[in-house]
C-alpha cells in the first residue's frame, strides 16, 4: 500500500470496537468497517473533499493494548498519520476477569506507555487522540458488575492521566453512555455490555468529532 501523502491522514487503532469487521484490501467499499471509524471518516471525508482527508482503520478484534505495541510498526508509524486515534482496554479486562494467563498480569499503562512513548520519539508532529474505554451494566460485565466496574475505572483514570501526560486529546465515552443508557436500554447502545450496536458507534462518533473540533484538530483536517 502507498503511503504517499495527500490529505490529512487520520488512523483509527484498537480492538473489535474499532476493527467493525473492516476489510483486509484495498477495497474502498469495506476498507474502513462499519464501526465508528466509517461513520467519522464517511462524514469528514464528505465534507472535507476538497482537502482529501485519508483516514486508515486498523483496529484488530481481541486487541489488547500490549498486542497494538506488538504490531505498532507497521499499523501505525510505517503509515506516518498526522492524527492517531486509540480505543483500548476492555479486553485487558477481559482477559482478567476470565482468568485466562494473558491477563496475569496488568500490563495495561506500562504498554499504553510504551505505544505512546514511541509515537512521541518517532512521530513529534502527530497529534494522539485517546479514547476513553467503557462498559454499561448488561451482558459479560453485568455478571459481576462490581469488580467490572473497579477495572474500567482504574483503565480510564489511566488513560485520561496519560492523555495529560503526552499532550493528547482525550475524549470522555463513559458519562456519554451512561445518559445514553437513561433513554433506552443499556443493550440497546451496548448489546453485550462492551460492544456497541449501530446507535452506540453513532454516539462515539458523534463525541469524538466534538472533542476534535473542540480541541482544534479539525482545523488541521481542513489544512
Amino acid at each position: 500500500m502507498s503511503t504517499t501523502k495527500t490529505g490529512t491522514i487520520v488512523l483509527f487503532q484498537g480492538d473489535s470496537i474499532t476493527d467493525g469487521n473492516r476489510g483486509r484490501d484495498d477495497d474502498p467499499n469495506h476498507i474502513l468497517g462499519h464501526s465508528y471509524a466509517y461513520i467519522i471518516g464517511g462524514k469528514l471525508g464528505n465534507e472535507l473533499a476538497e482537502q482529501q482527508p485519508v483516514f486508515y482503520n486498523r483496529g484488530v478484534s481481541g486487541d489488547r493494548i500490549s498486542d497494538l505495541y506488538a504490531r505498532w510498526n507497521e499499523d501505525a508509524i510505517f503509515l506516518r498519520p498526522d492524527i492517531i486515534s486509540i480505543l483500548i482496554g476492555v479486553n485487558d479486562i477481559w482477559r482478567t476477569m476470565k482468568g485466562e494467563p494473558s491477563g496475569v498480569t496488568d500490563r495495561f499503562e506500562r504498554a499504553y506507555r510504551h505505544v505512546l512513548e514511541e509515537t512521541s520519539e518517532v512521530l513529534p508532529q502527530t497529534k494522539l487522540v485517546l479514547c476513553e474505554p467503557f462498559i454499561l451494566n448488561t451482558g459479560a460485565p453485568a455478571e459481576d458488575w462490581t469488580t467490572w466496574k473497579q477495572w474500567i475505572t482504574h483503565h480510564q483514570q489511566v488513560v485520561r492521566r496519560l492523555a495529560e501526560e503526552f499532550h493528547a486529546l482525550y475524549v470522555p465515552l463513559q458519562q456519554p453512555f451512561n445518559d445514553a443508557a437513561q433513554r433506552a436500554e443499556a443493550a440497546y447502545y451496548l448489546w453485550d455490555g462492551v460492544h456497541p450496536t449501530a446507535a452506540g458507534h453513532d454516539l462515539i462518533a458523534k463525541e469524538w468529532l466534538r472533542a476534535v473540533e473542540e480541541g482544534g484538530l479539525l482545523k488541521q483536517l481542513m489544512s
